[in-house]
């Protein structure tokens, strides 16, 4: 049974005029220096928020911790809050049954994307994932009306939590161990653009895969051709998809336990591959590509897809000089008329940054660049266009020249 609505007498807030303003351009998050007063608030509470002149803006999540201290989860006020979650997590799903194809492994609800903060949900074949990141998304009530509804609406064979200590401690959560909330399964397999993966949900990064490149895998398989490098290639995603098109194909990473899950993949996928193997290394992404390009190694196919270099404003500009060395000595190694596929999931570098940065390494490396896609996340990841921080994923595919 789900929990029973109730009615909240919710706590009042006001923000400061930078605040409101904030909220009313159509963003959702109002930072703690932009509080009147929160005095007395209990963590994670629903609260009634509004301008200096007591004007109502909405009703939003409250954090005691983060300094993102308002979430605002809607524009009226809300009385029945298990009511509004289970309308949004059917909404979310109602939204991907429009946008999803090819796969039975993607996001069934993105956070604000999906107006609801601090909530990530993967879906990996008949297993749901989630991720609390948030006090209020923590609450019990919270805890179980989601829970009951993805299992009403989905039927998975188990749901598992994916518990990340740093964001739990940044929230002042109490620790929490990962592991099966309902069912007793826990791996399992799924396909994206019919390359199967194995999928554990006690094991690997973030909920488990990189969901958000699966439109971007199908795209570079259109233009990549002859010698493929895949530079940060965890767990196969691009490698795998890019060695039926490809005459060979090597996959790098540093962490031996994702290529010891690739390796188990391209096993998986030994059919697709026509018995073709990926060769595997465990390597410093930086120092590989500079003994390739200084020993002349030459690759017609490179994909770069490091993790985020930029966690926050003030990492940007050592970010850039990274996707610039990076980028840098791929350009050096690619044969011409060779294809570069490079991605950035670093939300502060912006996708013009980004080209910039792209166009100042050829001209460094004396290479022509013609841009043939420009691309983003999956459509199971979508954009808010008044919270741009939803729109982080760049992922350029472009043509090199001499």
């Amino acid at each position: 049974m789900p929990p029973t609505p109730a009615k909240f007498d919710l706590p009042k807030l006001k923000l400061s005029p930078r605040g409101a303003a904030r909220l009313k351009s159509g963003h959702v998050w109002v930072y703690r220096s932009d509080l009147l007063s929160a005095d007395g608030i209990p963590p994670g509470s629903l609260v009634a928020v509004s301008d200096p002149r007591g004007k109502p803006l909405g009703t939003a999540l409250y954090s005691s911790s983060s300094q993102i201290a308002i979430r605002l989860i809607s524009r009226e006020p809300v009385a029945d809050f298990p009511g509004l979650i289970r309308r949004r997590i059917a909404d979310a799903i109602a939204y991907r049954e429009q946008v999803v194809r090819d796969t039975n492994g993607y996001r069934v609800i993105f956070s604000e994307a999906d107006f609801l903060p601090g909530l990530i949900v993967d879906l990996y074949n008949d297993i749901l994932t989630l991720q609390i990141l948030t006090q209020a998304m923590d609450a019990n009530l919270v805890r179980e009306t989601v829970i009951s509804h993805l299992k009403g609406l989905l039927n998975p064979a188990a749901i598992a939590e994916r518990v990340d200590p740093r964001v739990r401690e940044l929230e002042t959560l109490p620790p929490r161990s990962s592991g099966l909330l309902a069912g007793d399964k826990s791996s399992t397999t799924f396909t994206m653009n019919a390359v199967e993966f194995h999928y554990d949900a006690s094991e690997g990064q973030k909920t488990g895969a990189f969901l958000d490149q699966r439109e971007n895998y199908a795209a570079a398989v259109q233009y990549a051709h002859g010698e493929a490098l895949d530079v940060f290639c965890y767990q196969g995603g691009f490698a795998l998809h890019l060695a039926p098109r490809c005459s060979q194909v090597t996959g790098v990473d540093s962490s031996r336990p994702a290529l010891e899950v690739a390796d188990q993949n391209a096993v998986l996928n030994r059919k697709l591959l026509g018995g073709k193997e990926i060769e595997w290394i465990e390597a410093n992404a930086f120092d590989l590509l500079k003994d390739y390009a200084a020993g002349g190694r030459r690759y017609d196919t490179i994909v770069l897809d490091p993790p985020a270099f930029a966690k926050s404003k003030r990492d940007l500009d050592s970010a850039l000089r990274g996707y610039k060395e990076l980028n840098l000595r791929a350009l050096k190694m690619l044969r011409s008329g060779g294809i570069l596929v490079t991605c950035s999931c670093s939300y502060h570098v912006s996708q013009s940054r980004f080209l910039e940065m792209l166009a100042e390494a050829g001209n460094d490396a004396h290479r022509n660049l013609r841009v043939i896609e420009i691309r983003g996340q999956a459509k199971d990841h979508p954009i808010l266009p008044n919270v741009p921080e939803t729109a982080y994923l760049k992922c350029i595919i472009a043509c090199v020249s001499n």
